[in-house]
């Protein structure tokens, strides 16, 4: 997988199967992580699976239409916090780097 979905709670899961299909419409593989964990087991775990991006929705992200990226292996942490950006954005970054 590229990217793991991880929503904040349940409320977003509409959410992220739209952001799922417009990612995998642009041939970027991932999947939803919407267990009822909270946030931080998630990214925990995605960080394990050494999954490459982490897409983190929750009420603002919804609202304005974007989502929170956080890059796997980036810096001493481990992870990077690319910050907030539109779905677009976040694809045409993505294909910057293959």
């Amino acid at each position: 997988d590229q990217f793991r979905i991880l929503t904040i709670s349940e409320k977003y899961n509409d959410y992220a199967r739209q952001i799922a299909n417009q990612l995998s419409a642009a041939d970027i593989r991932g999947e939803i992580d919407d267990r009822a964990e909270k946030i931080g087991r998630k990214i925990f775990d995605a960080q394990a699976a050494k999954i490459p991006f982490m897409l983190i929705i929750g009420e603002k992200e919804e609202a304005e239409g974007m989502v929170s990226v956080r890059q796997s292996g980036q810096g001493d942490q481990g992870a990077g916090d690319l910050g907030a950006m539109k779905v677009d954005a976040f694809i045409e970054y993505f294909q910057g780097l293959l």
